[in-house]
């Protein structure tokens, strides 16, 4: 079928219903209601305490986008696709959509001509505070993001230990790690590896329960602060997933010149992040840039921009091993 650019763009502007649309099922945990099998409307409306004719609307919608399935009768089970926002999926996503959905993160991006105008951080601009300190004092919302994040690290996780091989550390330390799901599949796959994990105590309170789920409790200790002012020392090595993109150069800066205090010249830094591609190629990369500019504040970068950043807080960037959408970038003390 010939493409038509006017209702391709057409189809550009209006993702953000789908993106609500899919925010509002998993919100409603539409998905873990259909794991048994298919069920009418009128079921999911009675389990989900929704309207029957304006749930079905929406599922119809989701069902044409392939997020559902639409039978006969109205009745509706899920795909691969809408599997995903099951809460126990093996590859789940529901969270991110739930986060992404939630009037703070959409009134934010609502602000993204303010932060192309002036380069200011629109979450700054619109609320008087960080996103961080936001969540902070919101912990619903700071629950649902750590779970989205957990969520994330699964396939981020798998894909890093097929890339990288992590077989010589004996201690590793994940800073800003979060629960600790990305620490414990890399103790699951080496057995005589030690880990700990650190972020900020009110995140890490969590992750016992994912590191006891793991079998990995005995193995792993569980430290809280602030990687601004200090990491536990002695690590082999120094893993941070998606930390160092949530910030501008300078803290990004002070925080790796925190961890090179803590590193013996033996050490190595690991950081699993995302890379620019050159222009007209992988735009999640170029929109997470964007989300970047106007939530936390961060950036995405080019390997060029890391090499910089590795060289102004004392490191050499070694090898880059591409793994999924992200890539392991490691780097060594100089």
């Amino acid at each position: 079928m010939t493409s038509c650019p006017r209702l391709d763009l057409l189809d550009l502007i209006n993702g953000f219903q789908v993106t609500q649309a899919i925010h509002v099922a998993s919100a409603l945990r539409v998905a873990d209601h259909l794991s048994g099998g298919a069920r009418s409307a009128g079921e999911l409306a009675a389990l989900t305490k929704s309207h029957p004719d304006s749930l079905y609307r929406l599922l119809r919608a989701l069902a044409a986008v392939g997020v559902f399935l639409e039978e006969e009768g109205r009745r509706f089970r899920l795909t691969p696709m809408g599997d995903c926002l099951r809460t126990d999926s093996v590859t789940p996503l529901g969270a991110w959509a739930e986060v992404v959905g939630s009037p703070y993160f959409w009134q934010t991006w609502g602000h993204l001509l303010h932060s192309v105008q002036t380069g200011e951080n629109a979450f700054q601009n619109l609320n008087g505070k960080n996103v961080w300190q936001f969540r902070a004092e919101h912990p619903e919302y700071g629950a649902t993001f750590d779970r989205a994040m957990t969520q994330l690290s699964r396939g981020s996780a798998e894909a890093a230990i097929r890339a990288y091989d992590f077989s010589s550390f004996r201690h590793i330390i994940d800073v800003g790690g979060g629960q600790g799901l990305m620490l414990a599949e890399i103790l699951l796959a080496h057995r005589d590896m030690r880990g700990t994990l650190f972020d900020q105590p009110d995140v890490v309170a969590g992750a016992k329960a994912i590191l006891m789920e793991r079998g990995v409790i005995e193995r792993c200790n569980v430290v809280g602060g602030s990687f601004f002012e200090t990491v536990p020392e002695g690590a082999d090595a120094y893993l941070m997933r998606v930390v160092i993109h949530d910030w501008e150069d300078d803290e990004a800066i002070a925080i790796l010149k925190v961890c090179r205090r803590a590193m013996r010249e033996s050490a190595k830094l690991l950081l699993i992040e995302r890379l620019v591609a050159p222009p007209n190629e992988m735009p999640a990369t170029k929109f997470s840039d964007l989300n970047m500019l106007v939530s936390p504040g961060g950036r995405e970068r080019t390997r060029e921009e890391f090499s910089e950043l590795f060289g102004k807080s004392g490191f050499e960037l070694t090898l880059v091993f591409p793994a999924g959408v992200h890539n392991v970038i490691e780097a060594r003390p100089r």
